[in-house]
């Protein structure tokens, strides 16, 4: 059963990868890549933020599969090239593109304070995975400075200064969207585990562009960058008591030496831990950041029924946790429990990291499953699934990083593997 879904998956995604590929078309100058296909009611003709880094990795093992080298790097440099041209010249990035316009809450840029969240930091690992295919980085040469005040935003205006942790602006279009540790919370409040384990890898990245054409100088500092901020990471975001990382609280009111309730003990803290046990939990080992010893702890968490590990891999909320949910929402789309294909790919990646393997295994084996029969069934792949039935929820024709399944399968049966930065 599982070689004939392997197979029907492996066929579908050959056949159907390219349905995310678009051509120019008003603003969006270059080609490019959206998260379904056409005949899907959402997300056919967007372009996304870290949906497009995604499906580069998708795309480059179609390519290292049927042997067609750089088949796709035109719609994926394209969708660098598109939001670096929607850049501001302080490195806001929007989140989403679409022929006509862009997808806005509030202003990000500095007349706003920067106070509205950007493109999360996947440019440079986007720009990376597609060099290292190409075996150069020479094509960003003319766009590096541009990626620099993107990743120079972030450190500047999201990165609070107590904990050197960077945070959201706000709840909007925080990737795992409604997610408790950021969804209603104040602004600026959350240090996301999420976030900070993209940006050690932007700033690995960037600092890997940057060695590549020729100043390894300054890769070298960007390098002690990512190195701080895992430091932070490991001094506010692990949880040496419940053996994982969580998001922290930055909401605590400064301190005032003159204020006299609180001038004879001032806190020493500068965080508080926001114990929401969510998927972006174990992105630290995605990152590479964490320690084998805290990989070691992780493990079990991921291994516990109780909390994550579902008939159909990992859930995005932990069962236990008072706000697992299984309903079908789209804006925001329901992170609160369904199994979702990136949560599923980046946990099995930090496990495969970590040395893991079997716990890699099984978690590749049952998205092959879910995809495989959700395919046989029903012609094509949801947005998210139930974890214990793995009826789909909603959204047909997502793709996206539902095709990632293709990358778990090239490890399943020990294959070139193309992986992410």
């Amino acid at each position: 059963m599982l070689d004939r879904w392997a197979r029907l998956l492996t066929e579908h995604i050959h056949a159907h990868c390219g349905q995310m590929t678009r051509e120019p078309t008003g603003q969006l100058v270059h080609p490019y890549t959206v998260p379904s296909s056409p005949n899907s009611p959402f997300y056919s003709r967007a372009l996304w933020d870290w949906d497009s880094w995604s499906i580069s990795i998708v795309l480059g093992q179609v390519e290292a599969d049927t042997d067609r080298r750089a088949q796709y790097a035109a719609y994926e440099q394209g969708c660098i090239l598109n939001f670096l041209e929607h850049t501001d010249e302080d490195g806001v990035m929007p989140i989403q593109l679409t022929p006509e316009g862009r997808l806005t809450h509030a202003d990000p840029s500095r007349a706003g304070g920067f106070a509205e969240n950007m493109h999360k930091p996947v440019v440079a690992q986007h720009a990376a995975l597609i060099s290292q295919r190409l075996g150069s980085a020479e094509w960003t040469r003319p766009h590096l400075p541009a990626i620099g005040r993107f990743v120079d935003r972030y450190l500047e205006s999201h990165v609070h200064p107590e904990t050197a942790l960077a945070y959201w602006q706000s709840d909007f279009a925080v990737g795992v969207d409604n997610d408790p540790a950021v969804f209603y919370r104040p602004g600026r409040s959350t240090a996301s585990v999420f976030l900070n384990s993209l940006l050690y890898r932007e700033l690995l990245a960037y600092a890997y562009l940057i060695e590549e054409l020729g100043d390894p100088t300054e890769a070298i500092r960007r390098r002690r960058q990512a190195q701080d901020l895992a430091a932070a990471m490991s001094t506010h975001l692990w949880d040496e008591r419940d053996g994982t990382f969580y998001s922290a609280d930055l909401a605590l009111r400064p301190i005032d030496p003159g204020d006299w309730l609180h001038r004879g003990a001032p806190r020493s803290w500068a965080s508080l831990l926001l114990r929401v046990d969510s998927w972006p939990s174990f992105l630290p080992l995605w990152a590479g950041m964490a320690s084998q010893a805290q990989a070691e702890a992780m493990v079990e968490r991921v291994r516990d029924p109780r909390t994550f590990r579902a008939t159909y891999g990992i859930r995005s909320l932990s069962r236990l946790e008072k706000m697992y949910d299984l309903r079908a929402s789209n804006n925001p789309s329901n992170w609160l429990g369904p199994i979702w294909g990136i949560s599923n790919y980046m946990v099995f990646r930090g496990l495969v990291k970590y040395g893991f393997d079997e716990d890699a295994r099984e978690i590749a084996e049952k998205t092959v499953r879910l995809f495989g029969h959700d395919l046989e069934t029903s012609g094509g792949l949801h947005e998210f699934y139930h974890p214990d039935s793995g009826e789909p929820i909603m959204t047909k024709g997502f793709q996206n990083w539902n095709f990632l399944v293709l990358n778990m399968l090239a490890w399943l049966e020990d294959r070139v593997t193309i992986t992410e930065f």
